[in-house]
């Protein structure tokens, strides 16, 4: 199959993503996890499968979640390693046990996005979309799913007003603060005993001092969320949705029925509260889309085209997604001249929804066109749909268009 004639359409293809995020962004209700916005967006771009892009079946999918939880982390860390500094003074055994109780809260739910605290915070619904394209020929030979998440965060301000040197300086600043409380807590334990009195002359005493210094950075991570302030989310993600919603609907406008192909896109809602929508829908679809090759493309951030990156590894590095399928994207972008590196989500990167499936057992592959030293746009007011960039999203879509074809053609589905 040869679909350079809807490659070549890469500038309309990203006008229209353009245009379609616009009125997503000026005519529906703010997008946060688990709300009503979110819920617009999913039974919207439903239709818009349906509609304009021939799925014969496009099911908005609800799943329970408490996406409070996710950032929630922050109130127990901080309030536990901000007691157990306190307790480093009197009785240091207290100390260890409170920052290690914090740290082991923060690394679970961000660094690995395990579900410790869920139950202490508010139960919404989220909402997910699975639109299916049947192939002409019945019985499917391969299967492409692309995957974008159309939720939107609560703002960072630390990634406002100073940008990712800002933002990832302070949550350095934090650790080390914590960390530092807690080697001389042990050492105290150690040298003076559990609840042994320490002179105020002593050098460690005088360490513990100058050590309160991180109170200031540890006391402002309470407010590294705004949940106040829910963004536009125009790049992260619709235009991850849109993306494969513009292939589809280019391939429909062509007239281009694919024999023994497959294809949909499956829209997760709540990635932004820790992977939740796409977590549930692997959940939901355990033991489905086995039946033939199957590759996932998730998109998240599509923006600046030097950006452009297949991640081989995802959520803060842990995961490993499926290396035939990233190989695939890379050679199709260089197959149309788009400049696309070779990455990964790397620790304090977070993750995007290719984690989950990859963890589910599905074989993905994740695109993003950010910086992972963040920009200023990124989880803040600024990432708006004037604010986005149409040599990006032409980029991209052209590399996922030639993905597609190499893929129907047979390339790397075993």
């Amino acid at each position: 199959m040869d679909l350079s004639k809807i490659i070549a359409k890469k500038d309309e293809a990203a006008q229209y993503m353009i245009d379609e995020i616009t009125h997503i962004c000026k005519d529906f209700e703010k997008r946060d996890p688990g709300s009503k916005g979110e819920k617009q967006a999913c039974e919207y771009m439903a239709e818009v499968l349906k509609k304009d892009c021939g799925c014969e079946s496009a099911e908005v999918e609800s799943f329970k979640e408490n996406p409070g939880s996710f950032f929630g982390w922050i109130f127990f860390t901080i309030t536990f390693v901000l007691v157990g500094i306190l307790c480093s003074f009197f009785a240091p055994v207290i100390g260890v046990v409170l920052i290690v109780l914090g740290l082991f809260i923060v690394l679970c739910q961000f660094g690995f996005y395990i579900k410790l605290i869920d139950k202490c915070f508010p139960e919404k619904t989220g909402h997910n979309v699975t639109a299916i394209k049947k192939c002409a020929g019945g019985k499917p030979k391969r299967r492409i799913l692309f995957n974008g998440h159309p939720d939107a965060a609560w703002e960072w301000p630390m990634n406002y007003k100073f940008g990712g040197i800002g933002f990832e300086g302070h949550a350095v600043l934090c650790g080390v603060g914590a960390v530092y409380y807690l080697i001389l807590c042990i050492i105290k334990c150690v040298k003076y005993g559990v609840f042994g009195t320490v002179g105020m002359g002593e050098p460690i005493t005088k360490a513990s001092l100058i050590g309160l210094v991180f109170l200031i950075p540890l006391v402002g991570l309470y407010w590294m969320v705004n949940y106040r302030r829910i963004v536009d989310g125009a790049n992260d993600n619709l235009s991850g949705c849109y993306m494969g919603i513009a292939v589809m609907k280019a391939l429909k406008d062509e007239g281009i029925d694919l024999e023994d192909t497959e294809i949909g896109c499956v829209l997760t809602g709540s990635e932004e509260a820790g992977l939740r929508g796409s977590k549930a829908w692997c959940e939901a679809h355990a033991g489905e889309f086995q039946d033939c090759p199957t590759m996932f493309i998730s998109y998240d951030t599509i923006h600046d085209p030097k950006y452009l990156m297949v991640n081989y590894r995802d959520l803060n590095g842990t995961v490993k997604v499926d290396k035939d399928y990233c190989d695939l994207f890379m050679e199709a972008a260089e197959a149309v001249d788009v400049p696309c590196k070779k990455g990964w989500v790397p620790p304090l990167g977070g993750a995007t929804d290719s984690a989950a499936f990859a963890q589910a057992g599905f074989r993905s592959c994740g695109v993003t066109g950010l910086n992972h030293k963040l920009e200023d746009y990124y989880h803040t007011r600024r990432d708006t749909y004037d604010n986005m960039n149409e040599e990006g999203l032409a980029n991209c879509y052209a590399a996922t268009v030639k993905a597609v074809e190499m893929f129907i053609n047979g390339a790397k589905q075993d």
